[in-house]
């Protein structure tokens, strides 16, 4: 698990001159006294990128044996060395002959079109909008797909794919300080393309640069540079603008780029055409039947570009494409770019931004960890992402929260809406377990892409800054939880983006966070004070960063959610237990805090299960059970020394069977299932909260990280008041996120609860547990609040079980 031996963490990542030529600062020699990086952890990197275990079997037993780290390749670290020239001169054009030496795969075009046209999926699309010419005319069918012509014909012309690879670097070194790439599953990659596989990059949608750094880094290491399905539309209301317009759309279609439609300012007005999703999957078929390598973005809390996963596995089971290989592709960024991926990108703003380039000063880096290939097929015959258990929310959580039902109805959420039912036209006459199954595998590849994504530091300081010192701390302090949560992070199996001394680390976050913190230092004290700015921008930009660290310990953060739910009903019956606090101010905890209660462990599961329903997508994997994430999240608490098992004493041991009464049971010893701790009675095994002085802190550091998601639920539970419905679904989360915005701004915190991906999964969230209704109309779809829940009692109920979660 670990392949890596350093001095220090991740002692290979050079680190910025920034970095490097600064002044002493004056906090600096007080922590180089008094603090000092763990070495035990520290000297290791954790091998990620790793295929599924359970899933794909034999695409990891490929990798055994081959586990020697071979560490980072600098992807803007040019020089003559990369070259096969030297001097004086190769210096000054070293980049300009190393993108002459890398290897470009000339794809042509030739006739993509006509099978295109030919296709039954196409036909039967231009059939039903009436449009299909008599006898077939094949220059008619072309006459009809004329606003996608452009997207068929894209290709890969060398030369100007060499051209664009050297302004992107250029272009990159002006905006990041190294883009660093892991090498360790590039061997595989290389072996994959070799044997011609069909590979397929996906990667999490962040910013528009996910488009560039894919290509870029593939085409910099020699293999064959993929189309890119990009979700952005580049237009001009300018006619000044038209001629420089069509080259750009020009010059990217000319190097794999798949743009949308002219006609279509974002992917939901493209898919409005009926015959846009019949001509994408059938040119994603031929560009497989070619060879080619496709590079995919998928959203999480949208899921956008799931549809072509799906596409790509509904070609596979047609027969049209024998196997696909996967390859996830995971991007951290120490800043993300500020490219909203939501709206469209004007040519003038692209032209400013581009020209922004030459002026301003690189700031940030970039890690990319290129995961390991496996097969989809072979995830889909093993059989592990099991859908046949998957139920409708409501059905999971209505009754235990109308009718306060002790236990929970076992399985797991079924997440219809990341892919539209307009892919399947069967699914009127068959079960939606193809859907199902589709939507799975979305979910595992954004887990395993979210699993491989290095947590970079800036992300570790705003995760402290955030949930553990929302109200302000030292810079000291905030040293020394820098390096217990490297640690904690590492010990997790996650890879950290960064490296050299913990001063440097910490001063290099705080550069970067700068615009977004307040940084006082008075004049008797040398330890800078450092608060979180508390506005709407800052919060956001901080819960962002955040976000990787929230994905590490979410096992963690779930359990912690169901103490913080068992607490509050111990505190709310105030009989059987006892919480003795010392004081606590907020979300600050000013002195030590005793507890004195005992959990019981079906109880302490059944709420973690409860919350797991509650998820936003892609933190669990599909191939793991709802009841086994709830266990294993308890158990979590108990590694990290929150929870400590609770003695009972026994007249006779546990252990000694021969003198227990149980009758014995026989069962066969290859048995799965079995185990001799299921003998033992649920009801007495307990827990208690341990007592170090750091274990509240922890329990509300690990509850924090999930209130935003919660807190959005409830105000959104709350706002259903002051909304006329029915209205259209764009206007409904319209007016859930202003709803959401005004409650922040009346309360002056909170503000990771109002962004407009929070609204977003909110609204899904509520539909998906029955509370809204969808109705769809000539105008489109229109969103309601059901008849249950127009009464305010079950509204209040729901917002008391959610509430339930959020610690006090």
């Amino acid at each position: 698990m670990v392949q890596e031996k350093n001095d220090g963490i991740n002692k290979d990542m050079v680190l910025p001159p920034i970095q490097q030529k600064r002044p002493a600062l004056s906090w600096e020699l007080k922590i180089k006294k008094k603090l000092t990086v763990p070495t035990c952890l520290g000297k290791f990197r954790p091998f990620v990128g790793q295929c599924c275990h359970q899933c794909t079997p034999d695409s990891l037993r490929k990798k055994l044996g081959q586990n020697s780290s071979l560490g980072f390749y600098n992807l803007l670290s040019v020089n003559e060395t990369h070259t096969r020239y030297r001097g004086w001169l190769v210096r000054r054009v070293c980049c300009m002959l190393f993108v002459s030496g890398c290897k470009a795969n000339a794809s042509p075009v030739s006739n993509r079109l006509e099978r295109v046209c030919q296709s039954n999926r196409v036909k039967e699309a231009l059939t039903a909008q009436h449009k299909a010419p008599e006898g077939g005319d094949s220059r008619g069918q072309i006459n009809s797909l004329s606003p996608f012509l452009p997207l068929i014909n894209t290709c890969i012309i060398p030369g100007l794919l060499r051209f664009v690879g050297w302004v992107m670097l250029k272009m990159g070194a002006s905006m990041f300080d190294s883009i660093q790439v892991n090498l360790n599953h590039l061997p595989a990659l290389h072996t994959a393309s070799q044997e011609g596989s069909l590979l397929v990059y996906v990667y999490m949608r962040q910013s528009i640069m996910d488009c560039v750094l894919v290509p870029l880094v593939l085409f910099c290491r020699s293999l064959r540079v993929p189309y890119t399905v990009c979700p952005f539309q580049i237009y001009s209301h300018s006619l000044s603008y038209r001629i420089l317009y069509l080259s750009y759309r020009s010059i990217l279609q000319k190097v794999g780029v798949v743009l949308l439609p002219s006609s279509a300012l974002t992917e939901k007005d493209a898919k409005m055409d009926s015959l846009y999703l019949p001509v994408m999957t059938s040119l994603v078929r031929e560009l497989l039947h070619e060879g080619q390598a496709i590079s995919v973005g998928v959203s999480a809390e949208s899921g956008q570009g799931c549809q072509w996963l799906a596409c790509i596995r509904q070609l596979m089971k047609e027969g049209s494409v024998p196997d696909v290989t996967l390859v996830p592709v995971g991007i951290s960024y120490d800043c993300v770019p500020k490219t909203n991926i939501q709206v469209d990108v004007g040519l003038s703003s692209v032209l400013q931004w581009l020209w922004s380039l030459f002026w301003r000063r690189p700031g940030g880096s970039v890690r990319i960890h290129i995961a390991q290939p496996f097969s989809l097929k072979e995830m889909c015959e093993s059989g592990r992402c099991r859908v046949d258990e998957w139920l409708p929310l409501q059905d999971l959580l209505l009754p235990v929260i109308l009718h306060n039902r002790a236990e929970s109805v076992f399985g797991r959420r079924r997440m219809s809406w990341l892919l539209p039912s307009s892919h399947y036209a069967s699914e009127l006459k068959e079960p939606n377990t193809e859907r199902d199954l589709s939507i799975a595998i979305t979910l595992h590849l954004i887990f395993s892409v979210t699993s491989c994504m290095a947590v970079m530091c800036t992300s570790l300081v705003s995760s402290l800054l955030l949930y553990r010192h929302r109200k302000g701390v030292s810079t000291s302090l905030l040293c020394r939880d820098v390096a217990w949560l490297t640690d904690e992070v590492l010990f997790r199996n996650r890879d950290v983006g960064f490296g050299g001394s913990l001063v440097e680390v910490v001063h290099y976050s705080l550069s970067q966070l700068a615009p977004h913190l307040i940084m006082a230092a008075a004049p008797s004290r040398k330890d800078p004070f450092i608060i979180p700015r508390p506005s709407f921008t800052a919060t956001l930009h901080l819960t962002l960063q955040a976000q990787i660290v929230t994905h590490a310990f979410i096992s963690e953060a779930v359990g912690a959610c169901a103490v913080s739910a068992m607490l509050c009903e111990v505190a709310n019956s105030g009989i059987g237990s006892r919480v003795r606090t010392g004081s606590v101010d907020g979300e600050e905890v000013t002195s030590d805090m005793e507890f004195d209660v005992v959990l019981c462990q079906s109880e302490l599961t059944e709420k973690a299960l409860q919350l797991c329903h509650l998820l936003p997508p892609g933190f669990m994997t599909p191939c793991q059970s709802s009841q086994s994430f709830a266990l294993d999240a308890i158990d979590c608490l108990v590694r990290c020394g929150i929870l400590i098992m609770e003695e009972i004493p026994r007249d006779v041991p546990t252990c000694d069977f021969w003198k227990r009464e149980e009758t014995l049971t026989w069962t066969t010893s290859d048995d799965p299932y079995h185990s001799d701790s299921d003998r033992e009675d649920e009801e007495l095994r307990s827990y208690k909260i341990s007592q170090p002085s750091q274990c509240p802190e922890m329990l509300f550091f690990l509850c924090s990280m999930l209130a935003g998601h919660l807190r959005a639920l409830c105000w959104t539970t709350t706002g259903l008041d002051l909304l006329h419905t029915p209205l259209p679904e764009a206007e409904f989360v319209a007016q859930i996120h202003s709803h959401l915005c005004d409650t922040a701004n009346k309360k002056k915190q909170h503000y990771e609860s109002c962004s407009e991906e929070a609204a977003y999964t909110a609204v899904r969230t509520l539909i998906d547990l029955g509370v809204l209704s969808e109705e769809c109309q000539k105008e489109g779809v229109f969103l309601g609040v059901t008849p249950l829940f127009q009464l305010s009692e079950n509204r209040q109920k729901l917002h008391c079980f959610i509430s339930q979660y959020l610690y006090n």
